[in-house]
């Protein structure tokens, strides 16, 4: 549905910088991707458990080249940007900070701004001075104008118009949220249908997961971040649970067991991708059975990585146990189905400490790469009870993005409004 007093046929570009490539989109004002475009990037491993990538890279992906502060250049350093910002000033040449990057990964507060004590704390003083010139004295919602646009530097690197709007950006993950959070779900009979957005959690599952949950009013959530205000969805405030590993997790499982190569040659031969073959696999060895049981005798703690909520604590390790001495084709479907059902069963914890603190969650809204999984879809909805809704778009990051443009453009006079009438609005239930 158009919304304000938008040209007909305005599109959208929405950009997403992820864990190993830079995706593009564009965008229409129904939310439907009319082109898509992604570019890896590059990552280094120094040393075990150790990564680096570099900027330059991230934005010569994005069609501008830049360059990675070294410690020798403390002192000449202009500015200090979270990577969102950065690629926005980037583009626009302008050093307004989205509260999103801010109040998520730094320590600002959207309500009492930059605590000094920190600083000094940590030795970081000289951030304070020149007005936290370096660090950022003007801060705008997410899907706020910047500047005057593109810059015509810019705008030659990326191949667009200088002067196209570009707006205050959000972290990938949080993009996510916002692509999917609001989808219009009318005539399919979910509780969420009647109740406010408060209602729903945004899952964005794939290298790790984040559980998106937002409220009027601040709610504490022991073992989750936030409350966060307006990093989200302006006006509201967000609660960030995690888990550090989901995707990583199951890769390293699949993989590194040792029926792994025959696995890879028979979805070769089938044209299929590994997970395909092993959720059809699945459905052959379950017998009469419903598929869970399976894993009666077999279960993982998934904490491979330390745990981010709700107990966050970094220290837990993975764990699993019902192992036998075989280790055929059938192990290994079955190993990857406990570990899907342990990652389940993790969400199912954080949203029971979000609604034991105060939210009341109905419905899962997932979005990313694994939510391209069936087996991990319903697997979700089979433990947590509650029904799941994936967006009619695939990539629900691009389209938060886009809803972020089509706010900065003009063309909707705030991002809930555009999400109510125009862009974010596609879903699917499950």
């Amino acid at each position: 549905m158009p919304g304000g007093d938008q040209e007909p046929g305005s599109c959208y570009v929405g950009v997403d910088v992820g864990t190993g490539s830079v995706r593009a989109a564009l965008v229409d004002q129904r939310g439907i991707i009319l082109a898509f475009a992604d570019q890896p990037i590059n990552r280094w491993e120094p040393q075990f458990n150790h990564h680096e990538q570099s900027s330059e890279d991230i934005w010569a992906a994005c069609c501008v080249v830049t360059k990675n502060l070294r410690e020798t250049c403390w002192d000449k350093a202009g500015h200090f940007f979270d990577l969102p910002d950065f690629l926005s000033w980037k583009a626009t040449g302008v050093t307004a900070r989205s509260l999103c990057s801010l109040v998520c990964k730094w320590t600002y507060s959207a309500e009492k701004g930059w605590d000094d004590s920190f600083w000094k704390m940590v030795g970081l003083e000289d951030f304070v001075a020149d007005n936290y010139s370096k660090i950022g004295n003007q801060m705008l919602p997410p899907g706020a104008s910047l500047g005057n646009g593109l810059t015509p530097e810019a705008a030659k690197d990326l191949g667009l118009p200088a002067g196209i709007a570009v707006a205050a950006s959000l972290i990938d993950a949080h993009a996510g949220g916002l692509g999917v959070i609001g989808a219009d779900v009318r005539g399919y009979g979910l509780a969420c249908e009647g109740q406010p957005v408060t209602s729903r959690l945004a899952v964005i599952c794939g290298t790790s997961s984040c559980h998106m949950g937002i409220s009027k009013d601040p709610i504490f959530v022991p073992g989750v971040w936030g409350p966060y205000f307006s990093a989200m969805v302006p006006g509201f405030w967000l609660n960030e649970g995690g888990q550090s590993v989901t995707g990583k997790l199951i890769d390293h499982m699949v993989q590194g067991h040792a029926a792994f190569p025959e696995l890879q040659a028979k979805a070769t031969a089938r044209c299929q991708s590994v997970y395909a073959y092993l959720n059809s696999h699945l459905d052959l060895i379950k017998k009469a059975r419903p598929v869970g049981f399976l894993t009666v005798d077999l279960h993982v703690w998934p904490d491979f990585h330390g745990n981010r909520s709700p107990l966050a604590d970094l220290t837990l390790k993975g764990m699993v146990t019902g192992l036998k001495l075989s280790q055929d084709l059938d192990d290994l479907a079955i190993l990857y189905l406990a570990t899907v059902q342990a990652i389940a069963f993790g969400t199912r914890l954080i949203v029971e400490a979000m609604e034991a603190a105060g939210h009341s969650l109905s419905t899962l809204f997932l979005c990313g790469g694994l939510s391209k999984n069936p087996l991990f879809v319903q697997t979700h909805a089979d433990i947590t009870g509650m029904p799941v809704v994936l967006s009619q778009e695939a990539e629900s990051v691009l389209v938060g993005a886009a809803v972020l443009g089509a706010c900065a453009s003009g063309d909707f006079t705030s991002v809930q409004v555009c999400e109510d009438q125009g862009v974010g609005r596609g879903s699917s239930p499950v």
